[in-house]
């Protein structure tokens, strides 16, 4: 899905209009909830970011994750492999601090954005260049797994993303970034995937491998 210049002023002028809402802005690996009127907002690339809400309890939360595993297995569940212990510890992270502000579990609906494959695999020794499509697999399986409905997804292409996720009414606002601001979130997302996989290391003696085909 790509934003022609009249959608993006639409989309301008909706934040415009909501200029006076506290803004929290998230980073990779971080979450927010809130059951006050705020705009969270954050910038993705390769990442994705859940938006979730419960529309009867009034609270909204959005985490901003990316599955760091030095390989992906393409053949079986994205949750079931070492690289989706993380996607799922990043959701249950957001889903606990939601039920614990008082969201009810059967009331959560959810949008999900971002996982843009911005490298090809021409470009890097590594297999960050797939890890967006990885990304995206993960939470398409984690909500029908949880059974969360997917109320909107916009997920995927070659550009990244900044989303506004409004408390007032649950709208996620998407404005897609300039070719020229990819190259410098790629390096930030890869820096960030790097030092992920460095810090689990760390932490377990044998991982696990799974393999990309």
């Amino acid at each position: 899905m790509s934003i022609d210049s009249k959608a993006l002023n639409a989309v301008n002028m909706k934040l415009r209009e909501k200029s006076h809402v506290k803004r929290i802005r998230i980073r990779p690996g971080e979450y927010h909830v809130a059951n006050k009127n705020v705009i969270i907002s954050t910038l993705l690339g390769s990442c994705v970011s859940v938006c979730l809400y419960d529309p009867v309890r009034k609270i909204i939360g959005m985490n901003h994750f990316l599955l760091s595993n030095k390989r992906y297995a393409k053949n079986m569940p994205v949750c079931v492999t070492e690289a989706g212990r993380y996607g799922i510890h990043a959701m249950e992270l957001l889903i606990n601090e939601m039920l614990r502000m008082g969201a009810s579990r059967d009331n959560l609906q959810a949008k999900a954005f971002g996982g843009g494959s911005l490298l090809g695999p021409a470009t890097t020794n590594d297999n960050f260049f797939c890890v967006g499509d990885v990304n995206t697999r993960f939470i398409r399986e984690f909500l029908a797994n949880d059974g969360i409905p997917l109320v909107t997804a916009d997920l995927g292409g070659d550009t990244g993303r900044v989303i506004h996720f409004c408390f007032d009414d649950f709208s996620v606002y998407v404005r897609k970034i300039r070719k020229t601001v990819n190259r410098r979130l790629i390096d930030e997302e890869h820096h960030f995937w790097k030092n992920s996989i460095e810090k689990q290391e760390q932490k377990i003696s044998a991982p696990d491998v799974d393999l990309w085909e």
